[in-house]
């Protein structure tokens, strides 16, 4: 049975727009998973982690999967190592980053598996482009509620070329 996911992506390391871009596209051909529209691309400082670290591009992506949460979480595991990620220090710059922010209908505390992801409602690069892709009140409400967080728009990646997401521009 496949429901629906909105994964947040970021990057901070390279080419950032195009490390969305090619992370969208390895995230559609996952077995028996669909990605059904991306947000447009923000960007924002990093928050914590070490100082001097570069801005973060960061955008949503809302995908129908009929995959287990543990299985999409290994699989997006293996996306960012495909991308380069490194986890040598926890909260440093990175090439991808994916998390799990949302599944309809679920939520879930495991070890290593928080969804929705537990500081979603504090943090406006995530909400920011998770609500143009779901727009739900709650999401809005906090919005609303928190401070300018300096986030900002940098534009649509529907250019990308993503056949599969974006039809008409493949």
């Amino acid at each position: 049975m496949s429901t629906h996911v909105a994964i947040g992506l970021g990057a901070n390391l390279g080419d950032l727009v195009a490390a969305l871009r090619a992370a969208i596209v390895a995230i559609d051909a996952l077995s028996t998973t669909r990605a059904l529209v991306a947000s447009d691309v923000y960007l924002t400082a990093p928050i914590g982690g070490p100082p001097g670290q570069p801005d973060y591009a960061n955008a949503v992506v809302l995908v129908e999967t009929s995959l287990a949460p543990r299985v999409l979480l290994r699989e997006l595991q293996r996306v960012e190592l495909e991308a380069g990620r490194e986890r040598t220090v926890r909260g440093g710059p990175r090439t991808l980053d994916l998390d799990i922010l949302w599944w309809e209908g679920r939520v879930i505390h495991e070890p290593g598996l928080h969804v929705p992801h537990p500081r979603l409602m504090e943090r406006r690069f995530a909400l920011e482009p998770l609500s143009e892709v779901l727009p739900e009140p709650a999401f809005a409400d906090a919005l609303a509620a928190l401070p300018d967080q300096g986030v900002r728009r940098l534009g649509p990646i529907a250019d990308a070329r993503i056949g599969a997401i974006f039809p008409d521009e493949g």
